[in-house]
Protein backbone atom coordinates (compact mmCIF):
# COMPACT_ATOMS: atom_id res chain seq x y z
CA UNK A 1 0.00 0.00 0.00
CA UNK A 2 2.52 2.45 0.97
CA UNK A 3 4.85 1.60 -1.88
CA UNK A 4 1.88 1.62 -4.64
CA UNK A 5 1.24 5.48 -2.40
CA UNK A 6 4.93 6.33 -2.94
CA UNK A 7 4.84 5.17 -6.66
CA UNK A 8 1.76 7.48 -7.56
CA UNK A 9 2.99 10.21 -5.66
CA UNK A 10 6.34 10.17 -7.16
CA UNK A 11 4.68 9.80 -11.39
CA UNK A 12 2.45 12.66 -9.74
CA UNK A 13 5.82 15.02 -9.12
CA UNK A 14 7.21 13.73 -12.20
CA UNK A 15 4.11 14.94 -14.73
CA UNK A 16 4.09 18.18 -13.04
CA UNK A 17 7.90 18.29 -13.52
CA UNK A 18 7.56 17.86 -17.22
CA UNK A 19 4.38 20.35 -17.32
CA UNK A 20 6.14 23.01 -15.85
CA UNK A 21 9.43 22.51 -17.73
CA UNK A 22 8.87 21.27 -21.02
CA UNK A 23 4.91 20.79 -21.93
CA UNK A 24 3.30 24.31 -20.77
CA UNK A 25 6.60 26.21 -22.29
CA UNK A 26 6.37 24.16 -26.01
CA UNK A 27 2.78 24.94 -26.17
CA UNK A 28 2.86 28.75 -25.62
CA UNK A 29 5.83 28.82 -27.67
CA UNK A 30 3.78 30.43 -30.61
CA UNK A 31 0.73 32.34 -28.18
CA UNK A 32 2.27 35.73 -27.21
CA UNK A 33 -0.73 36.12 -24.63
CA UNK A 34 -0.45 32.86 -23.35
CA UNK A 35 3.44 33.00 -22.93
CA UNK A 36 3.28 36.90 -21.44
CA UNK A 37 0.56 35.16 -18.80
CA UNK A 38 2.80 31.74 -18.26
CA UNK A 39 6.30 33.44 -18.19
CA UNK A 40 5.43 36.73 -16.49
CA UNK A 41 2.39 35.94 -14.31
CA UNK A 42 2.05 32.49 -13.36
CA UNK A 43 6.00 31.17 -12.63
CA UNK A 44 7.28 34.35 -11.84
CA UNK A 45 4.98 34.94 -8.99
CA UNK A 46 5.38 30.83 -7.95
CA UNK A 47 9.50 31.25 -8.07
CA UNK A 48 8.92 34.17 -6.03
CA UNK A 49 6.98 32.61 -3.44
CA UNK A 50 8.77 29.31 -2.99
CA UNK A 51 12.51 31.38 -3.73
CA UNK A 52 11.39 33.96 -1.58
CA UNK A 53 13.67 36.34 -4.20
CA UNK A 54 12.26 38.20 -7.43
CA UNK A 55 13.18 37.34 -10.94
CA UNK A 56 15.73 40.42 -11.24
CA UNK A 57 17.53 39.22 -7.90
CA UNK A 58 17.66 35.56 -9.87
CA UNK A 59 18.69 36.81 -12.87
CA UNK A 60 22.06 39.02 -11.19
CA UNK A 61 22.72 35.62 -9.17
CA UNK A 62 23.08 33.74 -12.54
CA UNK A 63 25.37 36.39 -13.43
CA UNK A 64 27.66 37.10 -10.35
CA UNK A 65 27.96 32.99 -10.44
CA UNK A 66 28.40 32.45 -14.40
CA UNK A 67 29.91 35.35 -15.69
CA UNK A 68 32.99 36.83 -15.58
CA UNK A 69 33.51 40.34 -14.16
CA UNK A 70 34.42 43.10 -16.58
CA UNK A 71 33.77 40.85 -19.49
CA UNK A 72 30.20 42.04 -21.34
CA UNK A 73 29.73 38.40 -23.58
CA UNK A 74 30.22 36.38 -20.39
CA UNK A 75 27.35 38.58 -19.00
CA UNK A 76 25.11 38.62 -22.00
CA UNK A 77 25.34 34.78 -22.42
CA UNK A 78 25.09 34.09 -18.72
CA UNK A 79 21.58 35.91 -18.98
CA UNK A 80 20.81 34.43 -21.79
CA UNK A 81 21.11 30.75 -20.59
CA UNK A 82 19.45 31.79 -17.52
CA UNK A 83 16.43 32.96 -19.53
CA UNK A 84 16.58 29.83 -21.94
CA UNK A 85 17.22 27.15 -19.34
CA UNK A 86 15.72 28.68 -16.11
CA UNK A 87 13.32 31.46 -16.02
CA UNK A 88 12.12 33.63 -19.00
CA UNK A 89 12.53 37.53 -18.62
CA UNK A 90 11.83 40.11 -20.45
CA UNK A 91 15.27 41.40 -22.06
CA UNK A 92 15.69 42.17 -25.89
CA UNK A 93 16.66 38.45 -26.11
CA UNK A 94 19.63 37.18 -28.17
CA UNK A 95 17.70 37.11 -31.17
CA UNK A 96 16.76 40.71 -31.58
CA UNK A 97 19.99 40.92 -29.37
CA UNK A 98 21.71 40.75 -33.03
CA UNK A 99 19.95 43.63 -34.47
CA UNK A 100 20.16 45.85 -31.75
CA UNK A 101 24.10 45.06 -32.30
CA UNK A 102 24.13 45.44 -35.43
CA UNK A 103 22.30 49.35 -35.32
CA UNK A 104 24.51 50.11 -32.83
CA UNK A 105 27.44 49.20 -35.02
CA UNK A 106 25.95 50.84 -38.15
CA UNK A 107 25.56 54.20 -36.15
CA UNK A 108 28.23 54.33 -34.03
CA UNK A 109 26.82 56.92 -32.19
CA UNK A 110 28.47 59.53 -29.73
CA UNK A 111 24.91 59.43 -26.80
CA UNK A 112 22.99 56.82 -26.45
CA UNK A 113 19.36 57.19 -24.67
CA UNK A 114 17.90 53.89 -23.39
CA UNK A 115 14.03 53.93 -22.04
CA UNK A 116 14.15 51.29 -19.90
CA UNK A 117 16.32 48.86 -18.94
CA UNK A 118 15.06 46.08 -16.45
CA UNK A 119 17.87 44.09 -15.38
CA UNK A 120 20.55 45.96 -17.61
CA UNK A 121 20.15 43.17 -20.68
CA UNK A 122 20.37 45.73 -23.22
CA UNK A 123 22.13 48.33 -21.41
CA UNK A 124 25.14 46.23 -21.67
CA UNK A 125 24.60 44.84 -25.22
CA UNK A 126 24.84 48.77 -26.24
CA UNK A 127 27.27 50.29 -23.84
CA UNK A 128 29.71 47.04 -25.20
CA UNK A 129 29.45 48.57 -28.50
CA UNK A 130 30.55 52.22 -28.20
CA UNK A 131 33.53 53.81 -29.07
CA UNK A 132 35.63 54.46 -26.02
CA UNK A 133 34.04 58.65 -25.00
CA UNK A 134 30.53 57.95 -25.84
CA UNK A 135 27.99 58.09 -23.62
CA UNK A 136 24.66 55.86 -22.32
CA UNK A 137 22.05 57.34 -20.50
CA UNK A 138 19.39 55.08 -19.83
CA UNK A 139 16.24 55.68 -17.44
CA UNK A 140 13.94 52.93 -15.64
CA UNK A 141 11.56 53.98 -13.36
CA UNK A 142 11.06 50.64 -11.31
CA UNK A 143 13.69 51.68 -8.53
CA UNK A 144 14.23 47.96 -7.61
CA UNK A 145 14.82 47.33 -11.49
CA UNK A 146 17.39 49.92 -11.85
CA UNK A 147 19.18 48.65 -8.50
CA UNK A 148 19.83 45.10 -9.71
CA UNK A 149 20.76 46.68 -13.35
CA UNK A 150 23.72 48.96 -11.66
CA UNK A 151 24.94 46.13 -10.45
CA UNK A 152 24.79 43.57 -14.41
CA UNK A 153 25.93 46.99 -15.60
CA UNK A 154 28.91 47.18 -12.81
CA UNK A 155 29.55 43.53 -13.50
CA UNK A 156 29.87 44.01 -17.31
CA UNK A 157 32.94 46.59 -16.22
CA UNK A 158 30.67 49.44 -17.96
CA UNK A 159 29.33 51.56 -15.32
CA UNK A 160 31.63 54.53 -16.84
CA UNK A 161 29.45 54.46 -19.94
CA UNK A 162 26.16 55.33 -18.15
CA UNK A 163 25.67 58.56 -17.61
CA UNK A 164 22.21 60.21 -15.32
CA UNK A 165 18.13 65.25 -27.57
CA UNK A 166 17.26 64.56 -30.40
CA UNK A 167 18.88 66.04 -33.41
CA UNK A 168 18.94 64.73 -36.86
CA UNK A 169 20.04 61.82 -37.82
CA UNK A 170 19.25 60.60 -34.36
CA UNK A 171 18.11 57.05 -34.39
CA UNK A 172 15.48 55.49 -32.31
CA UNK A 173 15.16 51.58 -31.78
CA UNK A 174 11.54 50.74 -30.23
CA UNK A 175 11.64 46.51 -28.65
CA UNK A 176 8.81 44.75 -28.54
CA UNK A 177 6.40 47.07 -30.77
CA UNK A 178 4.46 43.96 -32.11
CA UNK A 179 4.31 41.68 -28.65
CA UNK A 180 2.84 43.29 -26.10
CA UNK A 181 2.45 46.38 -28.73
CA UNK A 182 2.91 49.85 -29.39
CA UNK A 183 0.28 50.10 -32.00
CA UNK A 184 0.36 54.83 -31.10
CA UNK A 185 3.71 54.68 -31.34
CA UNK A 186 4.06 52.70 -34.78
CA UNK A 187 1.31 55.07 -36.39
CA UNK A 188 3.38 57.86 -35.25
CA UNK A 189 6.94 57.28 -36.33
CA UNK A 190 5.49 55.47 -39.61
CA UNK A 191 3.04 58.43 -40.49
CA UNK A 192 5.23 61.53 -39.34
CA UNK A 193 7.69 63.20 -41.93
CA UNK A 194 9.84 63.49 -39.22
CA UNK A 195 10.78 59.80 -39.07
CA UNK A 196 11.79 57.12 -41.67
CA UNK A 197 11.31 54.13 -40.00
CA UNK A 198 12.34 50.40 -40.95
CA UNK A 199 10.97 47.06 -39.40
CA UNK A 200 12.49 44.32 -38.43
CA UNK A 201 10.71 41.15 -38.17
CA UNK A 202 11.92 38.66 -35.12
CA UNK A 203 10.34 36.95 -32.01
CA UNK A 204 9.16 37.58 -28.87
CA UNK A 205 12.47 37.30 -26.69
CA UNK A 206 13.08 33.60 -26.06
CA UNK A 207 9.81 32.30 -27.74
CA UNK A 208 8.19 31.77 -31.53
CA UNK A 209 5.94 34.80 -31.09
CA UNK A 210 6.71 37.42 -33.71
CA UNK A 211 7.92 40.35 -32.65
CA UNK A 212 10.46 42.72 -33.74
CA UNK A 213 12.40 46.31 -33.61
CA UNK A 214 11.05 49.35 -35.09
CA UNK A 215 14.73 51.56 -35.93
CA UNK A 216 13.78 55.09 -36.46
CA UNK A 217 16.05 58.43 -38.00
CA UNK A 218 14.68 61.18 -37.23
CA UNK A 219 14.93 63.33 -40.00
CA UNK A 220 14.66 66.72 -38.36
Amino acid sequence: MWLTLLYSCSGGAALLYALYRWVIPTAVQYHGGLALIWHDVIVERMLDTLTQSTRPQRLLSAVQKNATRGDPCSVVKAIDQFCRQKEWAMNVGDEKGCILDSVVSEVNPATVLELGTYCGYSTVRIASLLPPHAKLITLEFNPEFAAIARQVIAWAGLEEKECGLLRKGSILLADNVICPGTPDYLEYVRSSPKYKSQYFKSHLEYTKVEDGLEKSVFLG
